[in-house]
């Protein structure tokens, strides 16, 4: 999954795709780089951003994936959102997946939802109705834990639990472990060290770590444009654990990494 974000103040890669054509040309080389899927954003999820509103974001992202629909009308696509408007719309124009950061806003209160600046609950409802793919990612309003395994799951399993109460298809659901939301690097490394314990729910998990905070912090503070080798050492560990599908920014340098992974896994069932 190639990264496209039509945002101004994304963490890594904010305001680089200011007109349609940079963001068909960008699609094109992540394409020609071999990336299979193509993940569009409109409001940054970084800490500390400001939140946007679906009408902002939809002016954003509509555009984008009407001209990718046209140049690349085969390719799947999927929209990085939390507002089920957003999704509604952007699968009305083309979109495949939706993609949810929020795990359709799964057991949180009103009173949590407000706090979080999250939007009412009805994304799964919203998907159900679309009958398309949503992947549902880890995520709090804050970072605290009881226990952090145990909770972990069992907010998963609410959001599972929320899709399909809503309608959604069991071979449509994802998971995420959400790397870098609502976790400190040493949890972040956790639930990467960990993966399995995610995929052995039984759904295909998409694993999200490129160029996040953490690896930055393990190489010594590394800005984001020096995090390659950290992110494909975790997305080659993440393979290994048995995740189906990675997120990433530089589809080139890491294809590389992610063809081996899956050889390795692979063993004596290669074939070339």
């Amino acid at each position: 999954m190639g990264v496209l974000n039509v945002t101004p103040d994304s963490f890594s890669d904010g305001g680089q795709l200011p007109t349609l054509k940079a963001v068909v040309d960008r699609a094109r080389t992540l394409l020609d780089e071999g990336a299979d899927v193509l993940d569009l954003g409109g409001e940054s999820t970084r800490p500390g951003a400001e939140p946007v509103s679906a009408k902002d974001e939809l002016a954003r992202v509509l555009p984008a994936l009407k001209a990718l629909r046209k140049s690349f009308p085969d390719t799947p696509i999927s929209i990085d959102t939390y507002k089920p408007e957003v999704a509604k719309a952007a699968v009305g124009a083309g979109a495949d997946i939706v993609n949810d950061i929020w795990g359709c806003a799964h057991g949180f209160s009103k009173k949590q939802r407000s706090a979080a600046k999250l939007p009412p609950s009805g994304m799964a409802e919203t998907v159900a109705k679309l009958r398309c793919p949503v992947i549902l990612m880890h995520n709090r309003p804050e970072p605290k834990y009881a226990d952090f395994w145990p909770d972990v799951l069992a907010d998963l399993q609410m959001s599972i639990a929320l899709a399909r109460n809503a309608g959604v298809k069991e071979n449509q659901i994802w998971l995420d472990p959400g790397f870098g939301f609502a976790k400190d690097a040493a949890q972040n490394l956790e639930v990467l060290k960990n993966l399995s314990r995610i995929v052995e729910r039984g759904f295909p998990v998409l694993l999200g770590t490129s160029r996040k905070s953490t690896i930055g912090r393990v190489l010594g503070d590394a800005p984001a444009g020096e995090r390659l080798e950290g992110t494909a050492a975790t997305l080659v560990w993440g393979i290994q654990q048995g995740c189906a599908m990675v997120r990433v920014h530089e589809v080139a340098p890491l294809r590389k990494f992610i063809r081996m992974a899956d050889a390795i896994k692979q063993g004596d069932n290669w074939k070339p």
